[in-house]
């Protein structure tokens, strides 16, 4: 069973995954993170790189979930013009050690397994973050995609191109491809930290913890692993049936097994 983790709000929840994340650089100077985009984990970069003076985070390396199919990476809205700006930048990170799928055109046949190889080259994922689209998205894995899933290019449903729209000047503008990590991908990182907040997500977030194992949620493909924690404010936590359950469990969980 995946550990439910309810808090008050949006940056009670970006405190805990933070001092995970610090403790795990402390522990691991080398330790590879995967790194999430959207409005989801901006508040756990941001608590982060308000602490990241506390360990050498220099021999960091990171890997993005995901990266648009042809927009240039000078593109204010390409992810790698996103991680540097909300990550590498305010967090310290050695930009060279800082991975993001290959978008351009001229590389989507192999993009795929060129990044497949190089997260293995990096001895693999240690702490994956992961937001949960009102779909049960995660990463670009729409509905519908193989829990076997490698990284590989995607077409993107119309609602998640209307939900991205917010970023770009029109619907029009957004693209209809993309390069992400697939949900097998995900399942190879050795720690999985969920989050979500909000009311509009409560549904998708009962659905993806407490409903059947279906690729329909992709979401749900985390009741698989083995070390997984989510985190959800109040509002996202609403209609989980066990919510007392999972208070109590992490009340009384021994403080030596961390998040």
């Amino acid at each position: 069973m995946a550990e439910v983790v309810i808090v008050p709000t949006p940056e009670d929840a970006a405190t805990l995954v933070a001092d995970a994340v610090i403790d795990l650089i402390r522990r691991k100077p080398r330790a590879v993170l995967g790194l999430a985009t959207g409005s989801t984990p901006s508040p756990v970069y941001r608590a982060i790189a308000a602490r990241i003076n506390e360990v050498d985070a220099s021999q960091v390396q990171g890997f993005a979930l995901d990266e648009y199919a042809g927009l240039p990476a000078s593109h204010p809205e390409s992810y790698r013009a996103v991680i540097t700006r909300e990550v590498v930048e305010p967090m310290g990170l050695t930009p060279a050690l800082v991975h993001v799928p290959r978008g351009d055109l001229a590389h989507l046949r192999t993009a795929g397994s060129d990044y497949e190889a190089q997260i293995h080259t990096a001895g693999g994922i240690d702490l994956q973050l992961l937001g949960i689209g009102g779909d049960g998205h995660i990463g670009f894995n729409e509905p519908g995609s193989s829990f076997a899933s490698l990284t590989r290019v995607k077409t993107l449903t119309r609602q998640t191109r209307e939900d991205n729209a917010r970023f770009f000047s029109s619907i029009d503008e957004v693209p209809s491809h993309s390069v992400t990590q697939g949900l097998g991908t995900i399942l190879r990182a050795r720690h999985l930290v969920m989050l979500a907040f909000g009311a509009a997500k409560a549904p998708v977030v009962q659905a993806a913890i407490e409903g059947p194992l279906t690729a329909s949620v992709p979401a749900s493909v985390v009741q698989m692993h083995p070390h997984v924690t989510i985190v959800l404010d109040e509002a996202a936590a609403s209609q989980l049936r066990n919510a007392d359950y999972y208070r109590d469990a992490y009340a009384n969980k021994p403080t030596w097994q961390g998040l």
